[in-house]
């Protein structure tokens, strides 16, 4: 890796525009009933975390694709604004963004997602340069054009770049990229789904004894989250705030723990900050909506309350069987 790279991280992979409908609760099946707020807002997986990393101070670069309609410009204009380097996205003529509608429960802040990624959007593998890749110091990446981030997690490794990845459902080939990752931080479901193994702690054992990443973790939503390094489990309850909006709490916690890795945290403080900033962000609404900076994440952290489940709290903080 070199010591003297342009940026600190980039980031390869899905950004989406979203239309959120805020509702007083989620309808019944067959249902209807009136929605009280429509807001257009820029997401998606990667995006959001690079724009994460950008808040927080990071040089960020971010490669992907963006359709040439509203949606797109929309997209475009919030990563500039971010401050964002973006000479290697490209718009994909004639071709619609990645577009989302998610239904947000007033009373919860929890969401329900649809969303569609046309196929002129695929990003290939030749179309990501070695340089796009060693121009950084941590690439980032989720695993929906599997080929692409197999490649540029292949060019990180052989570079000694750490790779970070964002996985919350299994895609074809995806066996390809995992042994060049050094960072898995999945959904809850993903471990259990890839390995049919009902226990997750055993299930982030086996990914990281196959694939031999050096942390393997899971987020765990409302309920904090979980990682594998070094042999032993370290789990961090999740911070109590009032929820608004659930929606991109992932991504922003996936872009606070490439901080965090870059920063040279150990592993308890790193989920801690995660956790923290994916908090921040469900107390307004859209998948970037409260992305907040260094001073309220460190604030939180030192007076919220703490909302830990009992079976990880004892089992996360010991040795792996």
């Amino acid at each position: 890796m070199s010591l003297r790279a342009k940026f600190d991280m980039v980031g390869v992979g899905l950004n989406a525009t979203d239309t959120l409908l805020v509702v007083p609760r989620f309808p019944a099946y067959a249902g209807k009933g009136p929605f009280q707020q429509e807001i257009l807002s820029p997401g998606g997986q990667v995006a959001s975390a690079v724009v994460t990393c950008a808040h927080l101070g990071l040089k960020a670069k971010y490669i992907g694709t963006v359709g040439d309609d509203e949606r797109g410009r929309i997209q475009l204009e919030s990563l500039q604004l971010s401050g964002i380097d973006l000479e290697h996205v490209q718009v994909r003529k004639g071709c619609a963004n990645q577009s989302a509608y998610i239904i947000i429960d007033r009373t919860t802040g929890e969401r329900t997602v649809l969303w569609r990624r046309d196929d002129c959007l695929r990003l290939e593998a030749s179309e990501i340069a070695p340089e796009h890749i060693t121009c950084a110091r941590l690439l980032h990446i989720d695993g929906h054009d599997t080929q692409a981030v197999e490649h540029a997690a292949r060019i990180a490794r052989a570079a000694g770049i750490p790779v970070t990845v964002d996985v919350d459902t299994i895609y074809h080939g995806f066996d390809r990229v995992l042994p060049h990752v050094d960072y898995l931080i999945a959904s809850s479901e993903f471990p259990v789904q890839w390995t049919n193994q009902s226990d997750p702690f055993r299930a982030l054992e086996m990914i990281q004894q196959e694939y031999k990443m050096r942390v393997a973790a899971m987020t765990l939503g409302a309920e904090g989250s979980l990682a594998l390094e070094g042999g032993r489990f370290v789990y961090s309850p999740a911070f109590v705030v009032n929820c608004v909006d659930t929606t991109g709490a992932g991504d922003i916690f996936h872009g606070a723990f490439c901080y965090a890795v870059l920063q040279g945290m150990p592993m308890r403080e790193a989920l801690d900050f995660s956790n923290a900033m994916a908090a921040l962000n469900c107390m307004a609404l859209g998948a970037r909506g409260g992305i907040r900076g260094l001073e309220e994440v460190r604030a939180l952290m030192a007076r919220a309350e703490r909302r830990s489940r009992p079976e990880f709290e004892i089992r996360g903080t010991g040795a792996a069987s």
